[in-house]
This record gives structure tokens, C-alpha cells and sequence, in this order.
């Protein structure tokens, strides 16, 4: 049986704060619903609130970021574009890819953003050497790569000193609507994933190791699994 973290006060005494972190598996959400409970929970959020690890895949949608480029939407056709508050260009989320949605309190971590990027890039990679796969990262394309291919995508908001927003790794999903966009705002970025790369054969065998991953790279010590989106029961 999952806890159900009703009892704040002994749950963040139980351990230091940043040594814990909750994962929130939420299956499959609807883009939008999940954006603005990443929104409230981060504005609602406080010192004593843990971090959270958001695990799910969307239905399919093209997000644009703030930066974001209408002539990186090439032809959208029946999939639904939606503009939101994370940095970065274009991308698609469908069945298949895992997001993970990263929400850290920077401050109290003394992370800065660069940091916090290199370490989510650091996580993909490590998940995927584990598998005996070269992945990598670029210093000036954000993401991660394997032989020139990205294989997963980054997008981050900072909001009182707090991240939302986080990852999308191609797990086994279908890859033709990146061709109705310039993936990041890359003409031709061409897009692979694990399944082909002899990687996670499921999204559910990759949360289960980028779960491990982030274990590492944050070095936590205790995490709260749970289920849902309605936050604020923790």
C-alpha cells in the first residue's frame, strides 16, 4: 500500500528535507492539467514542503516554449499546440516517452540553474550507460544525444527561487509527428529512442532507473512513492 502523507510536520522532521523526495507517478495525464498543478504547487509551496519527482506520459500535444517560434510548427495537423511558461523552443509529448517533471527548491538545494541542468543531463546519461549506450550532452543544445540523435529534451521554469517543469525521454513511442516541427528549433534534428538503442524497453522500466538516477545525482536518502495528482494530501 502507498503512504499517504497527511502528517507534514513528522514526515519532513523524519529526515532532513533535502535528503527526501516524493514520487508522484501519475500515469497518463492530459498536458495542460498537469502544467497548472506544477503552477499551484509551486506557488503554494514552502519551506517546509518536500521536493517532487513527477512521472507520467501526456496525450499527444506540441508545446512551445517562451522563446518559442510559430515557423518551428511546420505542420501541427490533428495534434493540439499549447504556449506555455517553460524555457526552450518546440517540442511533442506523446505515449511512449517518459517526462519527468522536476520540482526543486534551488535555494535550499544551492543549486543554480546551470547546475541543476547539468545534473538532469547527468541522470539521462548515466540511465542510458547503464544500458551500454554513448549518450552525451551538448553545451550548447541542451538535451541529450546519441550519435548526433537526441533521445531526450529539457525544459525548466524558475519561480521563487523553485523549478517546474524538467524531461522528456523517447522511450518506445511513435517519432513521426517531430517531423511536423523543428524539434528545439533544429531543422532536421533527428529524433531517436531507447527502444531502438537496445535501452528501457517501457516507460515503466525507465522511471523505475531515472528514479535510481536522480536518487544518486540528489543524493536522497529516503523517497515517498505515491500516486495522483492531488498534492495537497502530502
Amino acid at each position: 500500500m502507498l503512504p499517504v502523507f497527511n502528517e507534514r510536520v513528522n514526515l519532513v522532521h523524519s529526515d532532513s528535507i533535502c535528503n527526501q523526495l516524493i514520487i508522484r507517478d501519475l500515469g497518463i495525464e492530459c498536458y495542460t492539467n498537469v502544467w497548472h498543478a506544477m503552477q499551484d504547487f509551486t506557488d503554494q509551496r514552502d519551506a517546509a514542503t518536500l521536493d517532487q519527482l513527477w512521472l507520467l506520459e501526456h496525450q499527444p500535444i506540441f508545446t512551445q516554449g517562451q522563446a518559442g517560434k510559430a515557423e518551428h510548427l511546420l505542420f501541427t495537423g490533428d495534434i493540439p499546440v499549447v504556449k506555455v511558461d517553460r524555457g526552450g523552443q518546440v517540442t511533442y509529448h506523446g505515449p511512449g516517452q517518459l517526462v519527468v517533471y522536476v520540482l526543486l527548491d534551488l535555494k535550499r538545494r544551492k543549486l543554480g540553474v546551470r547546475h541543476l541542468v547539468t545534473l538532469i543531463e547527468q541522470v539521462l546519461v548515466s540511465l542510458l550507460q547503464s544500458y551500454n549506450i554513448n549518450a552525451y550532452a551538448k553545451s550548447d543544445a541542451p538535451g541529450v544525444y546519441v550519435d548526433e540523435a537526441k533521445v531526450a529534451s529539457l525544459g525548466l521554469r524558475v519561480r521563487k527561487g523553485c523549478t517546474f517543469h524538467g524531461l522528456a525521454l523517447n522511450v518506445n513511442m511513435d517519432l513521426t509527428p517531430f517531423t511536423r516541427i523543428n524539434p528545439c528549433g533544429y531543422a532536421g534534428m533527428q529524433m531517436v529512442q531507447c527502444k531502438d538503442l537496445n535501452g528501457p524497453q517501457t516507460v515503466a522500466e525507465a522511471k523505475q532507473r531515472i528514479v535510481q538516477c536522480f536518487e544518486q545525482q540528489l543524493q536522497v536518502t529516503k523517497l515517498h512513492h505515491t500516486t495522483g495528482l492531488n498534492w495537497q494530501n502530502d
